[in-house]
């Protein structure tokens, strides 16, 4: 770390020259003035951590206004830079003065240079904290800014889009928990964003969880965090999850997948917004936005005594249902031109066309699933593609399998089944099935070509 920059402001050169000879080993640039109009220039040009402030500057006025006066002036254009003061003792009343506008500290004139030098280092330190705090705090806010911008669009002009859309707009400014529910791959995390783009909480993060993803061992630690030694592998304290989102939104997608006994202990944390750390005994508050999503029918879960009635009654002030991609007309092939486009830049094939034929095609298709499946099925169409039109046989869809395995199979029939098998199990995703296969995902393209599949 540099060692600091001092300015010297005093009207007395004999002062200014003592705390140069004292200083000027011990730091990086010390600099002395006797005129104090000249600390505005001095600070805008220079990199100073620290100004020593004489009180008085006009002959036979002791008053020590002038050196109030000045401080005011430095922390209101430089806030963090530490300011101390030189004074007489029968001036230290007035230093206390200076301390609560903003002064770091005083030294009463005659000094001991052992007290001055500890003073000196003590206001530099202090100044570089403030420094740090500041690129902390920037930092901060640079990194909510990143986690919140926008990745990903919701795009669409039906009316059933246009329906939610409405809806959004109205409940998110509120601090209302809202249940999104819908099929999978309907875009149900990006209503949560931008529900959460919309709202008060914007310039906070947010946090998303997919509840099916935590292990029940780890469902505490994850969402409320621990504490140092709650557990084997508890090595230091840690946030969860409920902490990390405070002021911010918390979106736990996949709701419907927690298991029953956890439910409580998240009504628990929701109901009374606070909760305990992991091996701590110290609630903490927290102000979270809520908004979770599912797949599942709730209340026909609660029926079956599989999710708590009033867990969901907590959850669901406001319910949002997400339309199925094959209930929004047109706006099938608004998304194909979207997701085209962005492959396209991807794999360096510009300018593909979708033509009339293979759009018709997209919208008699049923898409069971939605909008993720629609985005693999354009993305394999890119990459498979020969010329610039993309016709109906560029794109292939998910089969229903009905083999009979009492007749006899040859090893390439057997194997476009594994293949036609394994998409449809991860819903078109190519990387998923190629891994579920065993081979890289170009293989898999390559299978995809050789079958017609």
């Amino acid at each position: 770390m540099p060692k600091g920059n001092i300015l010297i402001v005093d009207d007395n050169k004999s002062i200014i020259s003592t705390l140069e000879i004292l200083l000027g080993p011990e730091f990086d640039t010390v600099k002395g003035i006797t005129n104090p109009n000249q600390i505005p220039t001095e600070l805008r040009t220079g990199n100073f951590n620290l100004v020593i402030l004489d009180m008085n500057f006009k002959a036979g006025i002791n008053s020590g206004n002038e050196g109030l006066y000045w401080l005011k002036e430095i922390k209101k254009s430089h806030p963090d830079i530490s300011v101390v003061l030189i004074t007489a003792y029968s001036e230290v009343e007035l230093a206390v003065k200076a301390l609560k506008q903003g002064a770091t500290d005083f030294v009463p004139k005659p000094w001991e240079n052992s007290k001055l030098l500890a003073t000196v280092k003590s206001a530099i330190q202090l100044n570089y904290s403030k420094m740090e705090v500041g690129y902390l705090k920037q930092k901060e806010k640079d990194l909510k800014q990143e986690l919140n911008r926008d990745q990903k669009y919701i795009m669409g002009s039906s009316s059933q889009l246009m329906q939610v859309m409405n809806v959004v707009r109205k409940v998110a400014k509120t601090n209302a928990n809202i249940l999104i529910t819908g099929e999978n791959g309907t875009g149900k995390e990006l209503i949560a964003r931008e529900i959460h783009r919309l709202s008060l909480r914007r310039s906070e993060v947010m946090v998303s969880v997919d509840m099916g993803a935590i292990s029940e061992t780890l469902f505490e630690s994850e969402l409320f965090g621990h504490v140092k030694g709650a557990f084997t592998d508890a090595r230091e304290n840690r946030a969860g999850k409920f902490e990390t989102a405070n002021k911010g939104t918390l979106f736990l997608d996949e709701i419907g997948n927690l298991s029953f006994h956890l439910q409580a202990k998240l009504l628990a944390a929701i109901q009374n917004r606070e909760f305990m750390r992991l091996g701590s005994d110290k609630s903490i508050p927290v102000d979270i936005r809520l908004v979770c999503a599912t797949n599942k029918n709730l209340e026909q879960m609660v029926a079956e005594g599989l999710f708590r009635e009033d867990l969901l009654y907590r959850i669901n002030t406001i319910q949002i249902e997400i339309p199925p991609l094959r209930n929004r007309g047109n706006d099938i092939i608004l998304l194909a031109d979207f997701f085209l486009k962005k492959y396209a830049s991807k794999y360096d094939k510009h300018g593909l066309k979708i033509n009339q034929p293979a759009q018709e095609k997209l919208l008699n298709y049923p898409w069971p699933g939605n909008i993720r499946e629609l985005q693999h099925t354009i993305e394999k169409a890119v990459i498979l593609s020969d010329s610039t039109v993309l016709k109906p046989e560029d794109f292939f869809f998910k089969q229903i399998l009905s083999a009979k395995f009492d007749e006899p199979l040859t090893i390439e029939e057997m194997e476009k089944r594994m293949i036609l098998s394994a998409i449809e199990k991860n819903a078109g995703n190519m990387s998923l099935a190629a891994e579920k296969l065993g081979i890289t995902r170009q293989t898999l393209y390559n299978k995809i070509k050789k079958y017609g599949i």
